[in-house]
């Protein structure tokens, strides 16, 4: 596909049946972004999937990265691909939405100026 703007690549992943992320990544946003579109994650079983993928609820994972280890997830997921709902994908994708994380970030912020402010350190 190469580079895609942002509401082609939303389509895209809207429509796909399932989401391959072969990468190891610390973090790593596409599969968030599948995610986000309801679409479930076949992923590296290494890096930041581990924490942003729930294993047999939003996605599946594959130990190597080789072809068969590959061919051996995308069949696991034809068999399984029913169990998998977009609403509780997307949902997960929530944990890591901008509105999150500003409003856990403000708290955050909120709660070490109430602390330094009840301190006599001065």
């Amino acid at each position: 596909l190469g580079f895609q703007k942002k509401d082609i690549l939303k389509e895209y992943l809207q429509k796909a049946k399932a989401f391959i992320f072969a990468a190891e990544e610390d973090f790593g946003i596409l599969p968030v972004e599948a995610q986000a579109c309801g679409t479930p994650v076949i992923a590296y079983g290494k890096g930041g999937v581990l924490e942003t993928v729930v294993k047999n609820k939003t996605g599946i994972f594959y130990k190597e990265q080789t072809v068969n280890s590959l061919i051996e997830a995308i069949d696991i997921f034809e068999k399984r691909q029913d169990e998998f709902k977009p609403d509780e994908i997307r949902k997960n994708a929530l944990r890591f939405s901008i509105d999150r994380f500003r409003k856990e970030f403000k708290e955050f912020v909120e709660k070490i100026t109430e602390n330094n402010m009840n301190t006599n350190w001065i």
